[in-house]
This record gives C-alpha cells, sequence and structure tokens, in this order.
C-alpha cells in the first residue's frame, strides 16, 4: 500500500530533486501533504456552504481556495521549482485563512490560526528567503486591515456562536497537520545530525590521512637525501677501484703477466664497472625524487648525437653478437634540449636492448615530427630480443621493479635505469612509450620536445646534497 502511495508521489516530484536524498524528502512532503491535506479540509467547505444563510461567492471563494491546493503537485511536476511553488502554497493558505477570517468571525475567527501556519510553512520551505516571508505575511496583515477600515468593520455572514464546530475542525485539523511537519522536521534534523557526525568523522580521517602522508614524503624525502649521500660516497672509491685496476691491467698485458691474474684484474674492473652504474642509477633516482636535478638546455645537430651515441654502443652490442642497425628518417637538423641526460636515456635503453637479445638486430631510428605548436623528436629503439608480456608492461617503469625474479636472476640489473629514464625525460617535456610481444621483441620509444624552455636554468640543490 505504502510502495503505491510513494510510487504516486514520486509522479509529481521533480528528477532534479531525486539527486539528494535532502531535497527528496522535501519535495515528497510537500508533495504528500497537498494531495491529502485539502481532504481534511472538505469538512470547513461543507460546514460554510450549509451554514451561511446565503452561500454564494464568498463560500465558493474559499472552496475554490482549499481546492487550488491539489493543483500545486501538477505545478511543481511542470515547473520543476520547488520554491515557486511552496511560495503560492503558503500565499493560498494565508490568503483563505484572512479571507476567511474576514467574513467569519473577524479577528475571533476559528480560521485565523491558519495564518500563523502559513508563516512557519514559509520559513520551513523557504528557510533561505526569510526576508521575503516576512514581507508577505506583513503585505497579508495590511491587506486584513485595509479591507477592515473600508468596509467599515468585518462581514459577520455567520454568528460566532454558530461557528464552534467549525473552530473545532479547523483545531483538529492544524493539530494533525502541524503534527505532521513537526515530525518530519525532527526527522530531518535528526538525519542532518547523523549526517554532519559522518562529515566530522570523514573530516578527521582526511586530516589522519595528510598527516600521514606529509609523514610519509618527509620520510622518502630523507630517504633520498640519505641514498644521494651514500652513493656520492660510494662513487670516490669505486673510481679509484676501477682505475687502479685499469692500471694493473694495462701493466700485466705490458709485461706479460699470467693469463690468470689479466682474467681476475678484468673481472674485478667488470665488477667495479657494473657497481659504478648502479650508485650513478640510484644517485639519479634520489636526485630526481629530492627536486635537485640541474636540467642544461644547448642547441646541437641531432644527426651527430645519434652518430656519437651508436659510436659509444657499440662495445654494448658486441657483448651478445647484436648488430646495431642506425636509421634516420627525414631531415633531423638541430634540438634544445639536455644533451647529456638525453645521451643517458638512449644508451640505457640501447643497453637494455643489448642485454636481452642475443645474435640480433637492434635498430635505433629518429625523426624530426614537425607541428604547428612546436617540433618533436622521436627516438625509437627495436630490438629482436626476448620480449615482455602485456601484463608486465606496467611494472617496467616502476622503480626497483623487473618484470620476473627469473629476468633478475638471469640478466641482472637493479630495475632502476627504465624508471631514471622515464623520470628524466618527464623534466625535460617528453616520455617514454613501450609496446612488445614475447619471443618478438620490444620497441621504447622517447618522445621529446625539439626545444626545450627552461623557466630556470637550474634547479637549486638542497644543502645536504650539495657535498
Amino acid at each position: 500500500m505504502w510502495n503505491t502511495v510513494l510510487k504516486l508521489i514520486d509522479w509529481f516530484v521533480p528528477e532534479a530533486a531525486k539527486r539528494e536524498r535532502s531535497e527528496l524528502g522535501l519535495a515528497r512532503n510537500f508533495v504528500f501533504t497537498h494531495l491529502f491535506g485539502p481532504l481534511m479540509a472538505q469538512s470547513i467547505c461543507v460546514f460554510l456552504y450549509l451554514t451561511d444563510p446565503q452561500p454564494g461567492i464568498v463560500v465558493w471563494t474559499m472552496i475554490f481556495s482549499i481546492w487550488s491546493f491539489w493543483a500545486l503537485p501538477f505545478i511543481l511536476k511542470m515547473t520543476r521549482n520547488l520554491q515557486l511553488v511552496a511560495l503560492i502554497s503558503v500565499q493560498t493558505l494565508a490568503f483563505a485563512s484572512l479571507y476567511g477570517s474576514f467574513h467569519y468571525g473577524g479577528v475571533s475567527s476559528p480560521l485565523l490560526p491558519w495564518l500563523l501556519v502559513a508563516l512557519l510553512l514559509g520559513f520551513f520551505y523557504l528557510g533561505e528567503r526569510p526576508l521575503l516571508v516576512v514581507g508577505m505575511f506583513v503585505g497579508d496583515l495590511l491587506a486584513f486591515y485595509g479591507a477592515y477600515a473600508l468596509h467599515g468593520g468585518f462581514a459577520e455572514r455567520v454568528p460566532i456562536a454558530n461557528l464552534t464546530t467549525v473552530g473545532w475542525i479547523s483545531i483538529l485539523s492544524a493539530t494533525i497537520y502541524m503534527s505532521w511537519m513537526a515530525i518530519y522536521y525532527v526527522s530531518t534534523i535528526a538525519l542532518r545530525s547523523d549526517l554532519e557526525r559522518e562529515a566530522e568523522r570523514h573530516r578527521v580521517t582526511a586530516v589522519r590521512l595528510h598527516q600521514a602522508k606529509d609523514l610519509a614524503e618527509r620520510a622518502n624525502l630523507s630517504r633520498s637525501i640519505f641514498l644521494a649521500k651514500m652513493s656520492h660516497e660510494f662513487r670516490t672509491p669505486l673510481n679509484a677501484v676501477i682505475g687502479y685496476s685499469e692500471l694493473l691491467l694495462e701493466h700485466g698485458q705490458d709485461t706479460g703477466a699470467d693469463e690468470q691474474k689479466l682474467t681476475d684484474l678484468q673481472r674485478i674492473n667488470a665488477a667495479g664497472q657494473h657497481l659504478l652504474a648502479l650508485v650513478t642509477d640510484v644517485l639519479d633516482l634520489s636526485r630526481i625524487e629530492s627536486n635537485a636535478v640541474e636540467l642544461s638546455a644547448e642547441t646541437f645537430e641531432l644527426a651527430r648525437f645519434v652518430d656519437d651515441v651508436a659510436a659509444t654502443a657499440g662495445p654494448l652490442m658486441d657483448q651478445n653478437a647484436n648488430r646495431l642497425v642506425v636509421a634516420p628518417i627525414g631531415e633531423m637538423g638541430a634540438v634544445t634540449t639536455d644533451q647529456t641526460k638525453l645521451r643517458q636515456v638512449v644508451l640505457n635503453l640501447l643497453s637494455n636492448a643489448a642485454k636481452f637479445t642475443s645474435s640480433g638486430q637492434i635498430t635505433l631510428s629518429v625523426r624530426r615530427d614537425e607541428r604547428p605548436g612546436g617540433d618533436w623528436v622521436e627516438i625509437r629503439v627495436d630490438d629482436t630480443g626476448i620480449g615482455i608480456s602485456e601484463k608486465d608492461l606496467p611494472k617496467l617503469f616502476q622503480d626497483f621493479a623487473q618484470v620476473s625474479a627469473t629476468t633478475s636472476s638471469q640478466y641482472g640489473g637493479t630495475g632502476l635505469g627504465l624508471a631514471v629514464s622515464q623520470k628524466l625525460c618527464a623534466l625535460m617535456g617528453g616520455g617514454i612509450s613501450v609496446t612488445s610481444e614475447v619471443g618478438r621483441g620490444s620497441s621504447f620509444l622517447v618522445r621529446l620536445p625539439a626545444v626545450l624552455t627552461i623557466e630556470e636554468s637550474r634547479v637549486d640543490e638542497p644543502e645536504s646534497l650539495a657535498a
């Protein structure tokens, strides 16, 4: 039964009001009271019609005013404006109360208390516009007094003693109506209290999350500073180890030292070079995370840059018997960016390709993408290596992450190279994307603006990193 009534009520409620719980409740209450409230007032219409010795336009005006409340839900559906329809309702109720009081009992009329009901309903539905409600109330009273002054008194159509019955009916109807509104108001206040408590809990949680975030960021910054300092300290002895191992290796080769000693020296040198590369990656990552990276934009010929990078990458290709193919596309011209960091990114990609490819081909292709808003440089590194599955691609650019434990144990590395390269590309205004297929190789694409604009040519380093 109640579901049927609720569906009937919701038919009048605008769609916009259904999106918010408080608006929906207010609209439903308005429709319900205006569909069933006038039913209670029909007894007043009947009583006035039977009691008035000359039931004419006065009685029919009262009847029409009460019946007009049934039209308001339909007006709400058409206008979709609850405040406008509530304003009409309040004014209609005030008119019926004052008009009825003027003709039936004056200031002693049992219909006059409905004026106070109209005032309360005005504040209930139009609480955001209290001056409008007060202005309407004052205007209605002035009109009531004006009619009294012009008429020279109230129109006594029915003796006040004969209005006792309608007085009881009016009091009962007003009591039921206001009780319903009071119950709804209490439930609304309770709902708002629950919402306020829930909002307060969310606010406290948000504050705690913000504090935890600040602590995590400070801890992360401290970690980055520590790694940067330790990496910086590691590089000095490592350079000494590498330098002395190279000297000993050259001396051994010149003096015809034992082959086993030369092999041991080569291993020491290779291990030192590998460890230095890892320390450099950690230092780069920590400096990026600490916002202590210096970008130096310089203009250089892209073709010459590609030749230099290919020459540097030659020994990397020889390790696994790979062949490097350089494939420039079109006229490349000059670019303005951080040449050192771009070389680091490209060599990192070539090194990765060489490591995961055996007796295959690695292609370095470069092209200039001319656009109206500014040229872009695309550097692509394609290999015929082991490839990467689609589900493992998101792991590539994460710090200290590798595709799998098998990859780490078989090919080595810490998973920092691609993460550092991606961050360096982002600092230079671009990025890296990748496509790959297991068993068929991978393709890494670096895309950067041909002209790097640096607002500040240097990002100041924290004092803790300056050493």
